[in-house]
């Protein structure tokens, strides 16, 4: 082999020093480019809210279709009706564009209007038809809370969502891996990266408008699912639980500290409030990015300056996008269904680990 010149030498060291001190800007360039290899966490997508409804999407198919990766879901239980009903106002019956599709060829084919039951096998039917979708996080509202003894309970949520959805489903269990829970779990090893959970997805529950004004209910749907996932943990069937609890509004500090049991807490990494507050400058929204819990940012339209919630433009709604995934946001969330190409962004999450 031929020597080497002095100047060779410290060029080809500078060189490898250089290519060494480029890496993780090379490698954040790379995620940028493709989101898929961003953790979940680290990314910022695009929901729709109340993506049931009908003068938004003739079918749930149309709303699957749309590329947002968070779709909302009404659920009501009350004794007055049967089964879980997917309804904006009415408490007694089922208002919503789910066909209850067994396969995909069913889509658009069916009567509208059906249960929760219905929407989940359109999801399903319409997952079978698109291997590999993009992870779609799926928020529940809660109406009118949990229902147990009316058979309508956290456990036989979890019984619903599995004969429906079954292994399209990313389940708390799998996101605790081996940790006690899943605030330890999401500390330590972080959200898995979008491409690992494409085909999958994710269920977070909320408690309801109705749930909270209502004097007599004393167990909202936040505390009632987190206390059966710490009951689940402990009897070492946490692999039963088909969902994730989300602490909703926001508010300065660990929000969790407004459970008084403190068993709890460590099963909330979703937290879910309106985009102004959170991004107001009273919420230090790095402690979310640096912990990588997930963060829903609702009514993103009406942060300063307010843009129009249905039909901005398409340069605004991205604008608002890009200024949100800053703040730290998860989620933007607003009802811009007219917008496909806005639906469908993913952005890297400023400041996300």
């Amino acid at each position: 082999m031929g020597k080497l010149s002095r100047a060779a030498v410290t060029t080809a060291v500078a060189a490898g020093l250089l290519g060494v001190a480029l890496a993780p800007a090379r490698a954040a360039t790379d995620r940028a480019a493709d989101p898929g290899q961003l953790p979940y966490s680290s990314a910022t997508w695009v929901g729709v809210h109340n993506a049931y409804e009908k003068t938004k999407y003739g079918y749930f198919a149309d709303a699957l279709d749309s590329g947002a990766g968070m779709l909302e879901l009404d659920v009501w239980t009350n004794v007055f009706g049967r089964s879980w009903r997917v309804s904006h106002s009415n408490p007694l019956g089922n208002d919503n564009n789910c066909e209850n599709a067994a396969t995909a060829a069913q889509l658009r084919t069916k009567a509208r209007n059906q249960d929760l039951g219905g929407c989940l096998s359109d999801m399903k039917a319409w997952h079978d038809a698109h291997p590999g979708h993009r992870p779609i996080l799926v928020k529940i509202e809660m109406k009118d809370g949990f229902q147990g003894q009316n058979g309508r309970g956290p456990a036989a949520l979890d019984a619903l969502l599995t004969a429906r959805l079954g292994d399209a489903l990313y389940r708390p269990a799998d996101l605790a891996g081996g940790q006690p829970d899943l605030d330890t779990a999401v500390r330590t090893n972080g959200w898995p990266t979008r491409s690992a959970l494409a085909g999958k997805f994710v269920i977070e529950l909320i408690p309801g408008t109705v749930e909270k004004s209502n004097p007599l209910d004393t167990l909202w749907t936040d505390r009632e699912y987190a206390t059966h996932l710490r009951t689940l943990a402990a009897l070492g069937r946490l692999g039963d639980a088909a969902a994730f609890p989300a602490v909703l509004g926001a508010a300065a500090g660990d929000p969790r500290t407004r459970y008084a049991d403190t068993t709890i807490r460590p099963w909330f990494v979703l937290f879910d409030g309106d985009a102004g507050t959170y991004s107001g400058g009273t919420i230090d929204t790095a402690w979310y990015q640096r912990n990588r819990y997930l963060v829903v940012m609702t009514d993103a339209h009406n942060v300063a300056p307010a843009i129009d919630g249905t039909n901005p433009t398409e340069t605004q709604a991205r604008d608002r996008v890009g200024l949100l995934a800053g703040r730290g946001a998860s989620v933007v969330s607003a009802d811009w269904y007219p917008l496909p190409s806005v639906l469908a962004t993913v952005v890297p999450r400023a400041g996300a680990q």
